[in-house]
C-alpha cells in the first residue's frame, strides 16, 4: 500500500458510518454499470444493496456456484435478492478442475477468487459491464486473504474498503437498511474448513457441509467444522460454549456429526475463532 492510499484509508476511518456509506453510494454511482460479486455475507449483501440503490438496473449481483459453495448459502442468497429485488444471476466456476486449488497450499483462495474473477471478466466484456467489484472490508486486510491478490490482478474495484467501512460499520448500516444479512454469522466457503495440505475434493467438502447442516438444525448460529482426516473439530460461538458442553447437547452433536459421516468428533475448547486454520502460519 503506497502513501497516498495509507492516508486516503486514514482519513476514511475518521468519518462516522453514515458519512462512510454517503461516500460509497456517490462512488458507485459514478459507475456506468457494474457486476458485484455475492457471496451471500454481510458484506457483499450490503455492497449488493448499495449498488441497485445508487444505479438500480446497472448493477447485477453475480452469485458463484461450485461444490465448496453450500445449498445453505444458495438458499440464503435466493430470499436476499427476492426480498430486496436485486437484479442477480447465478453462475458456475470450475476451480476443482484446477490441481493448483484442490492442492490446497495457503494461497488455495487466490486460485478460487481468480477462477470466480475470470469467469465474471468474461460476462462483462460480453455483456459490457463497466466493472467488477467485490465486498473486502477494512477489517480484511487485517487477516491473511490471498483472494485479494487475484482481485488486484483483474482489477476489481473494492467499494466498501475505499469508503473506509469496517465489519461492525457494515452491520450497523446493514440493520439500519433493513437488510435480512445484517447480524449474518460469518461464512466462508466450505474449502477453508480443510487444514492447508489437505487434498480438496467434492467428498471432504459434502462431509464438512453436512456435518455443518447438523449443528444448524441443532439450533448453533456461529460454528465451523473443521475436518481432520475422519474427525471433526467443531468450533462453536463463545456465547453459545455453555449450551454445547452440556451432556446431553455434547452427545448430540457426537451423534448427529457421526451419522454425517465422520468417525470421531472433538469440541474445540478455545470456541470459533475466524481464520484458526491460519494460526500454523506464524508459527
Amino acid at each position: 500500500m503506497n502513501t497516498l492510499v495509507r492516508i486516503h484509508v486514514a482519513e476514511q476511518a475518521q468519518l462516522p458510518a453514515e458519512a462512510k456509506e454517503s461516500l460509497l453510494l456517490k462512488q458507485v454511482a459514478e459507475l456506468p454499470s457494474v457486476i458485484v460479486a455475492l457471496s451471500g455475507g454481510a458484506d457483499s449483501a450490503y455492497l449488493a444493496w448499495a449498488a441497485q440503490r445508487a444505479i438500480g438496473g446497472r448493477a447485477l449481483s453475480v452469485t458463484a456456484l461450485s461444490p465448496s459453495y453450500s445449498s445453505h448459502d444458495r438458499v440464503v442468497v435466493e430470499e436476499f435478492v427476492h426480498q430486496l429485488g436485486v437484479r442477480h444471476e447465478f453462475i458456475e466456476t470450475h476451480e476443482m478442475e484446477n490441481p493448483k486449488y484442490r492442492a490446497n497450499a495457503t494461497d488455495r483462495c487466490y486460485f478460487c477468487k481468480d477462477e470466480l474473477f475470470t469467469v465474471l471478466d468474461v460476462m462483462a466484456q460480453e455483456r459490457r459491464f463497466a466493472a467488477i467489484a467485490y465486498g473486502v472490508n477494512a477489517d480484511d486486510t487485517l487477516d491473511f486473504r490471498p483472494g485479494h491478490r487475484a482481485a488486484t490482478e483483474h482489477r476489481v474495484l473494492a467499494p466498501l474498503l475505499d469508503a473506509g467501512l469496517h465489519k461492525a460499520e457494515i452491520r450497523l448500516l446493514s440493520q439500519r437498511a433493513g437488510l435480512p444479512t445484517w447480524d449474518r454469522p460469518a461464512s466462508a466457503c466450505l474449502a477453508s474448513r480443510l487444514p492447508y495440505g489437505t487434498e480438496v475434493t467434492p467428498e471432504r467438502l459434502a462431509l464438512v457441509e453436512r456435518g455443518e447442516a447438523a449443528l444448524r438444525d441443532l439450533g448453533f448460529r456461529q460454528f465451523r467444522v473443521r475436518l481432520h482426516e475422519n474427525l471433526a473439530r467443531v468450533e462453536i460461538a463463545p456465547e453459545e460454549m455453555p449450551r454445547a458442553m452440556s451432556a446431553e447437547m455434547a452427545a448430540a452433536i457426537a451423534a448427529r456429526l457421526k451419522a454425517a459421516g465422520f468417525t470421531y468428533v472433538a469440541l474445540d475448547l478455545e470456541g470459533y475463532r475466524q481464520g484458526s486454520l491460519n494460526e500454523n502460519l506464524a508459527k
